[in-house]
């Protein structure tokens, strides 16, 4: 077999890797030794799997490969934000945002190459959907990373919509999360949606990570001009559903907030906001729009920002403002677009 019609190993979860095991018929355990190998150890070629024997590596590479690529770009910001472009295996870029700051050190991930969603301040939904990615182009992004060590946390937040891809989005999250794959504790995972509804309750239902809601306007025919997603699934719909689950433990659930100058920012919007939230315990992430090519909105002011932190927050929801990171190299929220071929 050809290296081009190789399966890549990375990115199978355990079950998937005890299939391989039966079908070659190689003993079960052996499954638990390539996922060590996969996700605790790096190895970055089968024959690296020592405690394997020989005669079951050659039958793996027969038909396998690890799989890992390293990007092929890297952009590198004044702020520290380095933003990474990789190629998937069906040959489309995609682009992930490397985010330092103090001891934390935060992955941008992406789900999809390009986004069907069609939000109207995203340089990303411009692109439309070139491909869902599998769950070794999800896992490649950490795993390749050059600073993987040094991570702390990864978002959900890059290239597409995740709940797009919601069959591979929750097998990266077992192999992420699982004691066999790379045991991080799921409270350093956040998942960004659109609100996807009908795949809402199962996420939340499946997994123990924090959700992130993108709502940026809280009136639904004003949110449905800028999200076509919301003539699908209502925010207002998206707001019940949370309200089924409790969100006062480990588990958070945030709500994205790109302010918009005179199209969001009013104290009608705010108004709207808490009674749209109530309920639910949550916080806001307030975020300066950035500007894209022939876009009509704008950011505004630092003071208006404060000002309509500071009003939500005397409402009794918790906001906050996140600072701008890499937008010199278009890796800041909503930026990130490739369209190399």
């Amino acid at each position: 077999m050809s290296n081009n019609t190789l399966q890549p190993l990375y990115g199978k979860t355990l079950a998937e890797l005890q299939t391989i095991c039966a079908e070659l018929d190689m003993p079960r355990f052996a499954a638990k030794q390539i996922a060590g190998w996969l996700y605790r150890r790096g190895a970055r070629d089968i024959e690296q799997m020592s405690d394997l024997s020989k005669v079951n590596r050659s039958k793996l590479a027969e038909r396998y490969t690890v799989g890992l690529s390293a990007p092929v770009k890297v952009s590198c910001s004044a702020d520290g934000t380095k933003k990474y472009l990789y190629r998937t295996a069906e040959g489309a870029a995609i682009e992930s945002a490397y985010i330092p700051d103090a001891e934390r050190a935060t992955l941008c991930v992406s789900s999809q190459a390009g986004c069907r969603m069609g939000c109207r301040f995203c340089a990303t939904a411009r692109m439309g959907l070139l491909h869902s990615l599998s769950v070794c182009d999800i896992l490649n992004q950490i795993a390749s990373l050059p600073e993987h060590k040094s991570l702390t946390n990864v978002v959900y937040m890059g290239m597409g919509e995740p709940f797009d891809n919601m069959d591979n989005l929750l097998k990266a999250l077992e192999i992420m999360t699982a004691e066999w794959g790379y045991g991080w504790s799921p409270t350093r995972i956040t998942v960004s949606t659109s609100g996807v509804g009908k795949e809402l309750v199962r996420f939340l239902d499946s997994t123990s990570v924090h959700l992130a809601i993108s709502l940026h306007n809280p009136f639904h025919d004003q949110r449905a001009e800028i999200m076509p997603i919301e003539k699908a699934y209502p925010i207002a719909q998206i707001a019940e559903t949370l309200r089924r689950y409790d969100f006062t433990h480990q588990r958070r659930v945030s709500f994205e907030y790109i302010v918009m100058s005179g199209m969001n920012d009013s104290p009608q919007h705010i108004k709207e906001l808490c009674r749209l939230l109530n309920g639910i315990k949550c916080r806001i992430n307030l975020i300066r729009f950035h500007k894209i090519p022939d876009s009509p909105y704008f950011s505004p002011s630092n003071e208006k920002m404060i000002a309509f932190r500071d009003a939500l927050t005397a409402r009794g929801i918790m906001t906050t403002i996140r600072a701008s990171r890499g937008e010199d190299i278009k890796a800041a929220c909503g930026l990130l677009s490739t369209t190399e071929g």
